[in-house]
């Protein structure tokens, strides 16, 4: 029987306890489902020291390995992430020691990847450098403006460039580890994996489905901060960037490029994403028939709700509010 595939997933203080553990139960369970009849995979946590550490949860893993005992071949290489949350503030954990470790070059490994807020990680050591790239919904804006040379995408649950893999909030590392299993051992693996974890081999939903207006902060004299919300309140309000830069007394250019810096995305992008989420309510919330649900939403047509959540939530609103109510 060939050797099974290490995959190596680095943890630090804080680190949030299902970016590690997630992961790891896919590999175990599918290495469960290949059996006798190929490799399944070899998981091991590896921590700056080695040893005992403490996660955001309270609860305490224990590691495998220290990072400089990170040797040798490494199929897949995971690197998790940690979300500080002060008040109003969010903000992505970089880990010092991680980061310094991994731009000193990381152990040669077939395939990259991070789960949640380790994609800050990764960027933080330049391996992300010109790719696309997604992390937690959170923490997107602020990934997009410490690397604007990265093509950072809020909405999908993982992002594959090549050889690095990037995902999105927390339980998408599932996900992400599912399809890398799909990649190593096919489809019927990976669903077989998915049915004993009970998940979906391939999930319907992007991050869309989670709160726009959330990733907003709360209250503030910031201006823009003050927009968004109205944004998320009055969806069916003329949104085009003409109008919003007239209500921050800005010409459309200098608001445009203000916005992007700032929230990571266009003001179109944002404003079709706000929409989506007043779609997504109403369907989750309300009898309101599609006509009805895409003019409340501001999104105006039932052709155009329906693009919209085939673009960004891979799906129909009929099936998700099948799904979702």
């Amino acid at each position: 029987m060939p050797p099974p595939r290490r995959v190596v997933i680095v943890a630090f203080p804080g680190v949030e306890l299902l970016d590690v553990t997630g992961p790891a139960e896919v590999f175990s369970v599918a290495t469960r489902v290949v059996g006798q009849e190929g490799a399944g995979y070899l998981v091991q946590i590896a921590t700056a020291a080695g040893g005992e550490l403490l996660t955001s949860s309270g609860l305490r893993m224990v590691s495998d390995l220290s990072l400089d005992e990170v040797d040798g071949r490494v199929d897949t290489l995971l690197v998790a992430g940690a979300i500080a949350q002060d008040g109003e503030n969010v903000e992505a954990v970089i880990d010092e020691t991680v980061s310094a470790w991994l731009r000193r070059g990381e152990p040669r490994a077939r395939r990259i990847g991070s789960i949640c807020a380790g994609a800050h990680l990764l960027a933080d050591a330049g391996l992300l450098k010109g790719l696309r790239a997604t992390t937690h919904w959170l923490t997107a804006a602020q990934l997009a403006a410490d690397h604007p040379e990265l093509r950072v995408e809020p909405d999908p649950i993982f992002i594959r460039s090549g050889r690095v893999w990037t995902c999105a909030g927390v339980t998408s590392g599932l996900d992400m580890a599912l399809a890398m299993v799909a990649e190593d051992h096919g489809q019927a693996v990976a669903l077989a994996t998915a049915r004993m974890m009970v998940m979906y081999v391939k999930r319907s939903g992007g991050q869309s489905q989670f709160s726009v207006p959330l990733s907003v902060p709360g209250p503030s004299d910031d201006p823009l901060e003050a927009l968004c919300r109205w944004i998320g309140e009055h969806p069916a309000e003329d949104l085009s960037a003409e109008a919003l830069a007239a209500r921050m007394n800005l010409s459309a250019r200098h608001f445009s490029r203000q916005f992007g810096r700032r929230m990571g995305s266009t003001p179109a992008s944002y404003v079709e994403a706000a929409r989506l989420e007043a779609a997504r309510r109403l369907l989750e919330e309300s009898d309101m028939s599609l006509p009805e649900v895409a003019a409340s939403s501001g999104l105006g047509s039932v052709k155009t709700l329906h693009r919209s959540f085939q673009r960004r939530l891979r799906t129909t609103p009929a099936e998700y509010r099948r799904r979702f109510r």
